[in-house]
């Protein structure tokens, strides 16, 4: 998590627990889960999912031109090799 920088690049993801994070321009996309337990383990999790968004709020904070909403570009769809 020390080099992950929220919204400044398409290419790095990052995971904690089972909760995938991907880093996106113009947003960070979350799925997966994240059970976060009452021992030493949940508290590191938790602690990883709190740098995580602590890093992500401080870069909406300190952005000038934060627009009201932004209108979400779909992502591109591949054909599946496989088929």
């Amino acid at each position: 998590m020390a080099n992950y920088q929220p919204f400044q690049n398409e290419a790095d993801a990052i995971t904690i627990g089972e909760l995938n994070i991907e880093n996106r321009l113009d947003q960070l996309e979350l799925y997966g889960s994240l059970s976060i337990t009452r021992d030493q383990a949940g508290l590191q999790l938790a602690l990883e999912l709190k740098e995580l968004i602590d890093a992500a709020v401080a870069h909406l904070q300190a952005a000038a031109d934060l627009p009201v909403a932004i209108e979400l570009k779909p992502t591109d769809s591949v054909d599946n090799p496989f088929k």
